[in-house]
């Protein structure tokens, strides 16, 4: 079973430049910081910093997300398939120094 974590990265990191660059101005996100969907059925939209692609917690996540979407997100930007509180759970982990 090989893990396939830095090509996840890679194309995660791809897809938060195309969006960062292309839409920054229109949605509000600041610089250095991406804009992701969280839920399983409805889906609400938070601003996280970039540092946290490199986090192993949030590359579960995106592992999850890939498994689930592939890389064609039903919105348009990054979408993560789990609970609002289990993400802002472990968003507020990564956020205390």
């Amino acid at each position: 079973m090989g893990i396939r974590l830095p090509s996840l990265l890679l194309n995660a990191k791809q897809i938060v430049r195309m969006q960062t660059v292309s839409s920054r101005s229109q949605c509000g996100v600041p610089k250095g910081h991406i804009a992701v969907y969280v839920g399983e059925i409805e889906r609400k939209r938070f601003v996280v910093p970039i540092s946290y692609l490199n986090h192993p917690s949030f590359v579960a996540l995106l592992k999850t997300a890939e498994e689930e979407f592939g890389f064609k997100h039903p919105t348009g930007a990054l979408t993560i398939p789990c609970r609002e509180d289990a993400f802002l759970n472990l968003t507020s982990r990564l956020h205390t120094p």
